[in-house]
């Protein structure tokens, strides 16, 4: 008997050994260490090692790009912030990390930093600020999990002190860090029935790969427990595991003890996929690579780009100003947006600061394994954490600036996202305005301009998915923003092979891909928080109603015709709005103390594009989505009615009714956007997704005078480089 524990012991041991050591090399949530080709390492960082301890030339304080970047590698120890947005330094998060070490709270007790980043100044005092004012005071704000507990923390750097706010119970538990999601997926393998199962299921422990999958908020029974379930793939045959589930088999963890609650496993009699036709690689498709369907095309600027990125974080392009900067939660932050004007010359701002404030995906299968898949990306998981280096050339043009994001692990210890955003001009033959004249008025008139616009790039591997997130600026005051859908889908394995197997009423919640797998339907809604400040702090929100009219008798030969009738939001209940196809509306922002010449309050409208509303039950969970909604300015983060999950302190829910009802009239507002998509999965999204894109538009309304673009140049041949073999050594 003894011997039998013994060998079951040793089992366990090497199968968490070999499972540990998959996760490092290959989960996409594995540590910063996970992949040393991804990141720069920080002095003193755990997730450092020798071999990558390199000292690369920081670069000038202005870049000006003259030539198509090099993909070189930044040493940001010596990084000091030069706006008071900036992010905080390697050396910043060094000192927040002695700090804390130090204070009381962290001495005794085990603890993780689970959020670390810049507290940013009162607004009030950064639209004050001017380059070269002294820097205002930087403070670091902290979430942390001490000894089982959850705690929101100030760190002033400059006096060493430590404001400690005690966080909601009930206000559900911080975002996962690095260190929980590695350790969730190999925490199963110290189980002994975990392990018989997936032995009985066929699988080699050694091709074992495991996901954390938040569980979502369904009773008070899961509360005051920080709780993960965990599900697993075989990786043999395959890159892409994705393709093979073990169907059926979840397992739900304690995070702070990494013991197993409970395993459940309905699948048993569910085949796991073939491997055969899943890998995505290019090198696995057996193509004559050789052959080409497009030649190579790239944008060539002889004279350099166009923009400018001053002190590593100010964009200046075109007639646009902004200040970027790589965020854990978020992604990407654009802040202080200015545009210029064309008749004053003077720099106008437009939105203080526009961020992806979450990524909510449910999944519309209500059976026991998969109920519970209401993702929230950003919050649970860090869109930013998960976003992954660019590949030049291919996520990027040739042209691309390359942007780093500096963070923070589980200890606190500074570590480096290399070329997490990329910046680059992108012409692709589009018109930014054009008139020909007609033959019959005699003037041979022809007068088109092209439109060149800059992009703003992150794309975030959160497990199987990919979303592609673009923020896009254009000449005419326009910002485009973009969510791009690629990657993997979550796939059910089914023991069905052809429909002609399935049952005719039998429900497969989505689409059968291919032999033993389901594409489960499921929504994306990915909200956005725009803190829109036109010429100014104090806004309004109009909602201009598009309404059919009636003619009076004898009035006209027309019956009817359409009227734009103005309604100012009075409160934030005002300002919810669903998007009806037959009750068309224009969403406007407008600064009702400053008007045009002719008497328009200057404006940028909500333009919104391919969207999709949330069609389930209002009394189910995941039921949380407006379309627009219109909040006083205040906290970045909405606490939803869901409490106790992974990811909901401070999270942003689709937002609900606010029951202040505060008022928002010529007040500091902010504008929340939702773009949605439904997916009803089908065969060209196997094994992997060709990328879906939709988007909306920040537009002016009012706010120029006449058209701002009307001073752009055409393009003239003597400007544009002609290209010779010789050119591409």
């Amino acid at each position: 008997m003894e011997s039998t524990n013994f060998f079951r012991f040793l089992l366990i041991f090497l199968s968490g050994a070999l499972l540990l050591l998959f996760t490092w090399i290959h989960l996409p949530y594995a540590s910063p260490s996970s992949n040393t080709d991804f990141l720069d390492c920080a002095t003193n960082s755990p997730w450092c090692t020798s071999r990558n301890r390199f000292l690369f030339k920081k670069p000038a304080t202005v870049n000006i790009l003259k030539k198509p970047p090099r993909l070189t590698r930044h040493h940001h120890e010596s990084d000091v912030p030069h706006h008071p947005l900036d992010p905080l330094t390697i050396r910043e998060l060094n000192k927040v990390r002695k700090i804390l070490s130090s204070h009381q709270l962290f001495k005794s007790s085990p603890f993780a930093l689970h959020s670390v980043v810049l507290e940013e100044p009162d607004k009030s005092l950064v639209l004050k600020w001017q380059k070269g004012d002294p820097m205002l005071p930087r403070n670091a704000a902290v979430v942390a999990r001490v000894n089982g507990q959850s705690h929101v923390l100030t760190v002033d750097m400059d006096t060493g002190e430590v404001n400690v706010q005690e966080a909601n119970p009930l206000s559900g538990y911080p975002t996962m860090t690095m260190e929980d999601m590695t350790s969730a997926t190999w925490a199963p393998l110290s189980n002994a029935d975990f392990n018989r199962t997936i032995i009985e299921r066929g699988v080699d422990l050694k091709d074992l790969a495991c996901l954390p999958i938040s569980l979502g908020w369904y009773g008070t029974k899961e509360e005051n427990r920080r709780l993960i379930k965990v599900q697993c793939y075989s990786m043999e045959g395959t890159a892409n595991f994705y393709m093979r589930p073990i169907e059926g088999l979840t397992v739900l963890l304690d995070m702070d003890t990494k013991r197993v609650v409970e395993i459940t496993d309905k699948g048993k009699t569910i085949p796991i996929p073939k491997a055969a036709n899943t890998d995505y690689r290019y090198s696995s498709q057996g193509v004559n690579q050789e052959k080409k369907l497009i030649n190579p095309i790239s944008i060539e600027q002889p004279k350099g780009p166009s923009f400018t990125v001053e002190d590593d974080h100010m964009v200046k392009w075109a007639n646009w100003e902004f200040h970027l900067k790589p965020d854990p939660r978020a992604g990407v932050i654009i802040s202080r947006a200015r545009v210029q004007d064309p008749d004053t010359g003077e720099m106008r701002n437009v939105m203080y600061k526009g961020f992806t404030s979450e990524l909510f995906v449910p999944y519309m299968d209500p059976t026991d394994a998969w109920y519970f898949k209401t993702y929230m990306d950003a919050g649970e998981y860090g869109f930013g954490l998960q976003a992954m280096p660019l590949d030049p050339l291919n996520d990027c043009p040739r042209n691309a600036y390359y942007m780093d994001g500096v963070f923070a692990a589980g200890d606190g210890s500074p570590y480096v996202r290399s070329n997490m955003i990329c910046v680059f001009e992108r012409y692709t033959g589009d018109i930014g305005w054009r008139h020909a004249e007609s033959p019959i008025t005699g003037m041979e008139i022809r007068e088109v301009r092209p439109k060149v616009t800059l992009v703003v790039r992150m794309a975030a591997s959160v497990a199987n998915y990919d979303y592609i997130v673009d923020w896009e600026f254009q000449t005419d005051g326009l910002i485009r923003i973009k969510v791009g859908l690629s990657g993997i889908l979550m796939v059910k394995g089914t023991s069905y092979v052809n429909m002609n197997q399935v049952p005719g009423q039998e429900n497969l919640y989505g689409t059968l891909l291919s032999e033993n797998v389901i594409g489960v339907i499921h929504d994306h809604f990915i909200t956005f928080y725009l803190d829109m400040d036109i010429d100014g702090s104090d806004n309004s929100f109009v909602k201009v109603n598009i309404q059919r009219k009636r003619t009076s008798p004898g009035e006209s030969p027309r019956r009817s015709y359409l009227k734009a009738t103005r309604n100012v939001a009075k409160t934030e209940k005002d300002a919810q709005i669903q998007l009806k196809l037959y009750d068309p509306s224009e969403f406007h922002v407008i600064n009702p103390n400053k008007n045009t010449r002719v008497g328009n309050p200057v404006g940028y409208k909500v333009v919104p594009g391919g969207t999709a509303a949330s069609l389930l039950d209002h009394d189910d969970p995941p039921q949380n989505v407006e379309h627009l909604q219109i909040t006083k300015y205040g906290s970045l983060h909405i606490t939803g009615p869901r409490s106790g999950q992974v990811g909901y302190l401070f999270t942003r829910v689709m937002v609900k009714t606010l029951s202040q009802d505060r008022p928002i009239e010529n007040k500091d507002i902010v504008v929340w956007y939702t773009l949605g998509f439904h997916h009803i999965p089908c065969q060209e999204d196997f094994p992997i997704m060709p990328t879906v894109s939709s988007s909306f538009d920040l537009k002016p309304v009012n706010f120029y005078e006449s058209n701002p673009i009307l001073g752009l140049p055409p393009n003239v041949e003597k400007d544009l480089p002609v290209c010779k073999p010789s050119d591409t050594a």
